[in-house]
């Protein structure tokens, strides 16, 4: 291949690295509110703020568009159409008290009752092989729209001590600690993407194979007994995770 053939493709690639640098700023200025209820800048102005070409800016505001974030109005410019809600990392807390601020966390109970746990659910439960937990499947909803999928696996007595009336308006972590008599302690989690598969996009309304950001955790009493283990599917488009991590420096 010749430098001539070489040359187009690699100021294309470049050109769209650029434009993945530059959506990755403008996404944080989108999701904190920095353009309130107007449009974002002109290109020309985010062009000479990235020290970019239209070309490269272009491309970072359809890479926001195809994301859901923003649209792009003929005459009118570039407008926020989607907001994503921040759920925080720094402290155990359930959905309705993380994001009590943005909304109404409305809960529909899918499923409830006991099952034999699968092996690996009962090793992380601290249970024998074979025990009986108490399963729970809720559909959250912010603001009446899907927001999450949880499947949950409870410790049997917490499990048997919760009434499912009251699992559609309460978050679950304050019915285990009411029914332990004791308060929460940690939770261990792990946050990944996975894809859609069938059930939970009809379900979240997404489409199928679309990602989701899926949180496992495993959640104990403050004396270390593991109670909750959890796998919680969250639609991407409509939340984002943050924390505040410190380092302890030796």
């Amino acid at each position: 291949m010749t430098s001539e053939n070489l040359a187009p493709r690699t100021s294309r690639r470049l050109r769209a690295d650029r434009a993945r640098q530059v959506a990755d700023v403008l996404r944080r200025q989108v999701l904190q509110d920095a353009f309130g209820a107007g449009p974002l800048p002109h290109e020309d102005v985010l062009a000479a703020e990235f020290d970019a070409s239209r070309n490269t800016v272009r491309e970072a505001l359809d890479l926001l568009r195809d994301e859901g974030l923003v649209r792009r109005v003929p005459g009118s410019g570039t407008l926020v159409v989607a907001e994503k809600v921040p759920h925080g990392l720094n402290r155990l807390e359930g959905l309705a008290e993380t994001l009590h601020e943005h909304g109404r966390i409305s809960n529909e109970v899918r499923a409830f009752g006991p099952v034999r746990a699968p092996g690996p659910v009962a090793r992380r439960l601290g249970l024998p092989d074979g025990a009986e937990v108490v399963y729970l499947e809720r559909l959250r909803r912010l603001n009446g729209l899907p927001l999450s999928l949880d499947l949950t696996y409870l410790a049997p007595d917490i499990g048997a001590a919760l009434d499912p009336a009251d699992l559609a308006d309460r978050d679950v972590f304050r019915l285990i600690e009411e029914a332990a008599g004791t308060p929460l302690g940690s939770a261990e989690i792990t946050l990944e993407a996975v894809n859609a598969d069938a059930h939970s996009a009809t379900v979240l309304e997404v489409p199928r194979g679309g990602a989701l950001l899926m949180l496992e955790r495993l959640t104990t009493l403050a004396d270390g007994r593991p109670v909750d283990l959890e796998y919680v599917r969250f639609r991407g488009d409509r939340l984002a995770m943050r924390g505040l991590l410190l380092r302890d420096l030796p």
